[in-house]
């Protein structure tokens, strides 16, 4: 413990600055898409996941730059924004995709879902260790 309040573990502060890079990631990937498809970037979606889609260029961002600036805010958005991406993918590669077997696409969503779960495990540890958690050495 130091003179700011304790320090969450450092897996705890990896998991979170992995998310950071994961959403970062996302971001170019939503962006590439919109330049490539222009006004409909996901055709074979149904429209309210297409637009929940184009809405990660906007939120996925925000949650990494919350997290790089170690907010609990970030914490928060990081989390909706992970958990419920891995159940857009999950609904895309499994309900709408009638593809057999084990996909590019599946393989993608299982590290999103992977690591939705970490962050929100490791936030419950962030959140408590202090309200501007520290990413440095201990």
């Amino acid at each position: 413990m130091d003179s700011r309040g304790p320090r969450a573990s450092r897996p705890a502060r990896a998991v979170a600055f992995t998310s950071a890079v994961a959403l970062a990631y996302g971001t170019v990937v939503h962006i590439a898409a919109l330049a490539l498809g222009g006004t409909d970037p996901y055709p074979a979606m149904p429209r309210w996941l297409s637009v929940y889609f184009i809405s990660l260029t906007v939120l996925d961002p925000l949650a990494a730059v919350l997290l790089f600036r170690r907010r609990r805010a970030g914490l928060v958005l990081g989390c909706a924004v992970l958990l419920t991406d891995a159940a857009a993918n999950g609904y895309a590669n499994y309900v709408l995709d009638e593809t057999a077997g084990f996909t590019a696409g599946r393989f993608g969503q299982a590290l999103i879902s992977a690591l939705a779960l970490a962050l929100t495990v490791a936030a419950l540890q962030l959140w408590t260790a202090h309200a501007r958690w520290q990413f440095g050495h201990q």
